[in-house]
């Protein structure tokens, strides 16, 4: 009895937390083994499930009744319980990368690029060819066109990633690179996690607009849900969206050494139970010295290497607070290790109240002359603004707006 979600590796979906939110029935992860499938589909009772990676294809001799939709797309990925007992797949996905491409209006009769041939490709084609885009061309590793031989499509207006690279944990992985292709209009990533994948950080260096896979995983399960007969017809997609986001996106804090990002960090982990990440503590207890004295004994070059480093681990993570060291900004490339997974807020305070002991860029060039020389990349980098008047009070707006 009761739903889930069969695939290969499910430790990081967000599935359970989503169908949590469409409604009150249980819904469990079954990572499976691909020798394991036949098994499962011959002996589970579960009265519906989803399927993800690399099963949407590998279901499909399992089950009694396919919709005309499914049959169509050649892939699978809800599966309903009939009142005989037999299992009807059908594809919701569909609905999910509709939702996901807004108005296809906007690319019809312009060639699109689809990056994959699975399960997940299958669905992105089918849906672009009933918007009428196209000419779409499907690039994979051994297709006619792959990654090396993409000089004539250069001209595409919409670029989709249908597949798993860039998928966390390796989060620095991309599919291509955008480079060239200067008639892009549309990036559009299936990835969820993270929240904008390398190739999104990319099309917004590039000023592409870009968009990632959440509102399609949301909108798939919420179709998959009315197909169950287990949540009612109001669409919540964008209200799920928010939720997950709160509950998985780090808030990181950026700002001027002293500001307070270090005592609001702790306050929102005690407040909210979220792990909290302090940069400075990790290079520390790594390195073994204060960030103080590894900026006036090795320099502060050496010193921004470890933050970096400390930045990828902590980072990597979800739904974490994330206190950062106030020079975090003069390396750009932290921008993109921030924006991968994280709301960015920058806390201002009033300069004259910043304290000096243990600073050494601080006392050395003197707060004012690091503030000019820094306002500008707080500005660019931060996603919300919050002055610092009163740490409790800094705090609990924080956890009210963005926890």
């Amino acid at each position: 009895m009761g739903y889930g979600l069969i695939g290969e590796k499910l430790g990081h979906s967000f599935s359970p937390a989503i169908h949590a939110l469409l409604g009150d029935y249980p819904y469990a992860l079954f990572p499976l083994e691909r020798e394991d499938l036949p098994r499962f589909m011959a002996e589970n009772t579960l009265e519906g499930f989803n399927v993800t990676i690399p099963y949407k294809e590998a279901v499909l001799p399992f089950l009694a009744q396919v919709t005309a939709r499914a049959r169509r797309i050649g892939s699978v990925n809800t599966v309903i319980r009939l009142k005989n007992g037999d299992l009807k797949g059908d594809n919701t996905d569909y609905a999910g990368f509709k939702r996901l491409l807004g108005d296809g209006g906007l690319f019809k009769g312009k060639k699109a690029i689809v990056l994959g041939s699975g399960g997940a490709s299958k669905t992105v084609r089918t849906v672009l060819e009933d918007e009428g885009i196209g000419p779409v061309i499907t690039v994979s590793r051994r297709g006619d066109v792959c990654y090396g031989s993409l000089d004539k499509h250069l001209d595409a207006a919409l670029v989709v990633n249908a597949t798993p690279v860039g998928m966390y944990p390796l989060v620095e992985a991309a599919p291509l690179s955008l480079s060239g292709f200067q008639s892009c209009k549309m990036v559009l990533d299936l990835v969820y996690n993270p929240f904008r994948t390398e190739l999104m950080l990319e099309a917004e260096r590039q000023h592409i607009p870009c968009r990632g896979g959440l509102s399609m995983l949301a909108a798939q399960a919420q179709e998959a849900a009315r197909l169950w007969k287990v949540c009612g017809e109001k669409d919540r997609v964008d209200e799920i969206m928010e939720c997950i986001l709160k509950k998985t996106l780090n808030v990181a804090l950026i700002g001027m050494p002293g500001c307070g990002k270090t005592r609001i960090a702790r306050l929102l982990g005690k407040m909210t139970g979220k792990r909290v990440f302090d940069i400075d503590d990790m290079v520390a207890k790594e390195s073994g010295m204060a960030a103080g004295d590894i900026i006036a004994q090795m320099g502060e070059e050496t010193f921004r290497g470890m933050e970096t480093h400390s930045l990828k681990a902590a980072a990597t993570e979800s739904g974490c607070i994330i206190s950062t060291g106030g020079g975090i900004v003069t390396r750009p490339h932290n921008l993109d290790i921030l924006r991968r997974n994280s709301r960015i807020v920058w806390l201002r305070r009033d300069l004259r109240l910043l304290p000096l002991g243990g600073r050494p860029l601080s006392q050395g060039r003197g707060v004012e002359e690091i503030y000019r020389d820094r306002k500008k990349l707080y500005e660019r980098w931060s996603d919300f603004v919050y002055d610092n008047h009163d740490a409790q009070a800094t705090a609990r707006k924080i956890m009210e707006d963005l926890l």
